[in-house]
């Protein structure tokens, strides 16, 4: 029997969770136009496979050593401890509900309760919300380290390929070398760039200039890096506040986006500067950077948790075409194809 065929048979009574199953089913046989995207999360979908083969095989019946396991495997594979307990429910009234005694069937429960997990109550858009005829600014925020200034040319790169003008704006300016390395991608990619015109300038005064220009030149997106400091919250609160109010100042509707980096190889630590930011600005969806170097995908969970936002995009290499858009079912495909069935 196959995979979906057991899931089907498994779940048969539950409508709503077959056709969202059968929605992944079909999409498995268009043709996936980024192989990058599956090779770059090929270390973190093996390795939840893996550990639940190895769970699978490692016991002959259902028993509470087996439940421990695929606890300690979530929490491992960085799903995080609120995730996992709710998913670890899910799965054992799944088991009472279907009076499960063959091991080999949690496998297709676990990869069940995880997109389930996920698709409830979460907005799962990932669309960059463009309006056209204007000028739409997007704020990029973060901790120092996470990847956001590599973030930002990526994105501003995914623009122009879209036919999209773009120009940045270096709003970091108090951290050594921020700007520089900005400048360094706005002339990689010729895009304009604004940046401070004295040392720890007011970031406010450099986004209102930006802006304007971009307002004049009818420019599509501007994308504006901001200060990654937490040692200190008020400041940081005080000075996103001005930026808000600044970019509110040309359009009521602005910023379009703002969008959240995360480290994932950083994994819960990662998640705790994260909050720190969502408690002074309001985010709209998240960059998870450096995902092609961690195994630990349970991330993507953990941030449902955390901010009830989307990940929007997903870092997978250095190169400017290394940013992905995250697709649920392309990093469930990726699980499914490693299980042992």
């Amino acid at each position: 029997m196959s995979l979906w065929s057991k899931i089907k048979s498994l779940f048969g009574r539950k409508k709503n969770v077959v056709k969202e199953i059968e929605n992944i089913q079909d999409k498995q046989h268009e043709h996936i136009s980024s192989e990058k995207f599956d090779s770059g999360l090929r270390k973190s979908s093996s390795s939840l496979a893996n550990s639940v083969n190895n769970i699978a095989k490692k016991y002959r019946k259902l028993n509470q050593d087996l439940i421990d396991q695929i606890e300690e495997t979530l929490l491992l594979y960085d799903v995080g401890s609120q995730s996992t307990q709710k998913i670890l429910d899910a799965i054992i009234d799944e088991i009472k509900y279907q009076n499960v005694t063959d091991p080999e069937l949690i496998k297709t429960i676990i990869i069940d309760k995880l997109f389930v997990y996920y698709i409830q109550n979460t907005n799962i858009d990932t669309s960059i919300k463009l309006q056209d005829n204007k000028s739409n600014v997007i704020l990029i925020t973060g901790a120092n380290g996470v990847g956001k200034t590599t973030s930002i040319a990526k994105l501003a790169q995914k623009f122009k390929q879209d036919s999209k003008s773009v120009c940045l704006v270096a709003g970091d300016t108090f951290r050594a070398g921020a700007v520089e390395q900005l400048k360094v991608w706005a002339n990689k990619l010729n895009v304009p760039i604004f940046v401070p015109e004295k040392a720890n300038q007011d970031p406010a005064s450099v986004i209102y200039k930006g802006i304007e220009y971009a307002t004049q030149n009818k420019i599509d997106v501007v994308i504006c890096d901001t200060s990654g400091r937490l040692q200190n919250k008020t400041n940081l609160m005080n000075e996103l506040k001005k930026i808000n109010d600044i970019i509110k100042k040309f359009d009521s509707n602005q910023p379009c986006e703002s969008l959240l980096v995360i480290d994932a190889t950083t994994g819960q630590s990662g998640i705790s500067q994260a909050r720190a930011f969502n408690e002074v600005t309001k985010i709209t969806g998240i960059i998870l950077t450096k995902m092609d170097s961690t195994s630990k995908g349970g991330i993507i969970l953990s941030i449902k948790d955390a901010f009830n936002l989307p990940v929007k995009y997903i870092g997978l290499g250095e190169n400017l075409n290394d940013l992905q858009e995250f697709d649920l079912e392309k990093f469930l495909h990726g699980l499914i194809n490693s299980l042992e069935v």
